[in-house]
């Protein structure tokens, strides 16, 4: 093969590999996509997985059955006289069994089930968890390239500024000291942009990250903030928090550590040893059964520092649970207030401010070119218009993210109820 076809053949790899490099990065990431990839690759659902499987692997252990034992004895032998060599020897050889008695059995089985379900549970908190987590940083990444649009359309109204700016110098009409001005906000403009586009990357390789990527191999998400509407009462959410499955470990936990000091207060219970063997007399050539029965009596140790423990501990899971609710109540309050807030604000900004910026500005904006107006003018209900849609942007991106946090709260969608009109 020609040297010449040998480099086509390359160029062609290479412009394919770049196409697919390019159609990688311009892809466009939904919602649903993103919270469906970072169920399936996330390492905390799969260590809580993995708790399962110790668990269950514990709960088998529990139920295991004592092993026998086998023994084998030889008496009076190997010593002096009558009992030199083996010739007098006692040789037996026995098997023993140790029987578990008052459901010692049952209460560790208990226990180890009880462990199953507590981390089953603990894997669904975890999921609502990954979801709230992945559903906040997919808003964060959507609200800033709202910012960034918002951003370019104002750089574009002051690149269309200039023309007619640069016409009224000539005309003598205004100062070319205003043309300086309006290319400093225009930079001003264009510097909030930089800084929102490094927000934006931030946010966008947050997302990958929560979506099992080292870096983005999106361009950007597609989504829409939704019909905004009032939320149900917060006392609504506090009902809703108890079946959290933070919350309903604990229910599990305490079935676990119920078991535990059940199992500590039976240990001192002795456990029966049943044996028997064969012995066989050298001397005599005899032959004979020998049955043991032992049972340990519990003088000294009768694990009161262990049922003890298991009473602190048991004690201890209602307080825990307490914790771990009033824990869950300060974030959902927090949530709720923020939430609250932004629609407050966010009702402000569409029914006043908006409009009446961009109001003020389309009269401005006309006026200017009359000469009714200076660029001071302009330049300032311009940028009223940005900082208003800038600010709903910011209240819509609160709400959003309230919403995602109390939905990973109470595990089902928190939806908005539209207002209705009268």
């Amino acid at each position: 093969m020609s040297f010449a076809g040998t480099a086509a053949r390359a160029l062609c790899a290479a412009a394919l590999l770049a196409a697919s490099a390019y159609a990688a990065s311009a892809q466009t990431l939904t919602l649903r996509e993103a919270l469906a990839r970072a169920l399936a690759v996330s390492p905390r659902l799969s260590a809580a997985d993995r708790d399962i499987g110790i668990a269950s692997g514990q709960r088998l252990q529990a139920g295991a059955l004592l092993n026998p034992e086998l023994s084998y004895e030889q008496d009076n032998s190997f010593g002096a006289g009558a009992y030199r060599g083996t010739r007098a020897a006692e040789t037996t050889l026995q098997i023993s069994q140790a029987f578990e008695w008052f459901g010692k059995r049952d209460a560790r089985v208990a226990a180890g089930q009880a462990g199953v379900r507590a981390a089953e549970v603990q894997r669904q908190a975890v999921r609502l968890e990954v979801l709230s987590e992945t559903a906040i940083a997919f808003v964060t990444v959507l609200a800033a390239q709202r910012r960034i649009q918002i951003l370019d359309d104002q750089v574009a109204a002051l690149d269309r500024l200039t023309p007619l700016l640069r016409r009224r110098v000539e005309a003598g009409a205004s100062s070319p000291a205003e043309t300086g001005r309006a290319e400093v906000a225009s930079a001003l403009v264009r510097a909030d942009r930089e800084r929102v586009k490094a927000t934006f990357a931030s946010a966008r390789r947050e997302l990958a990250v929560l979506t099992g990527d080292s870096s983005a191999k999106f361009a950007s998400v597609s989504g829409r903030f939704e019909a905004i509407g009032q939320p149900p009462s917060f006392q609504s959410v506090m009902t809703a928090i108890d079946a959290n499955p933070q919350l309903a470990r604990w229910t599990a936990v305490f079935a676990q550590r119920n078991a535990e000091l059940l199992l500590a207060r039976l240990k001192p219970y002795p456990d029966v040893r049943v044996g028997a063997g064969w012995r066989h007399f050298n001397d005599t050539k005899d032959d004979a059964v020998r049955l043991s029965v032992s049972v340990p009596i519990p003088v000294f140790d009768q694990n009161q520092g262990n049922i003890l423990s298991a009473q602190e501990s048991l004690a201890k899971t209602e307080a825990e649970r307490k914790a771990n609710r009033n824990a869950l109540l300060i974030v959902a309050g927090r949530a709720y207030d923020s939430l609250q807030g932004s629609l407050r604000e966010l009702s402000v900004l569409r029914e006043i401010a908006i409009p009446k910026a961009q109001e003020a500005a389309d009269e401005i904006a006309q006026g200017y070119s009359a000469g009714r107006f200076t660029l001071l003018e302009v330049l300032d209900a311009q940028a009223s218009v940005a900082q208003a849609r800038l600010r709903e942007q910011e209240a819509l991106q609160n709400i959003h993210v309230a919403v995602a946090t109390i939905e990973g709260l109470v595990g089902r969608p928190f939806t908005l109820a539209r207002e209705t009109t009268r």
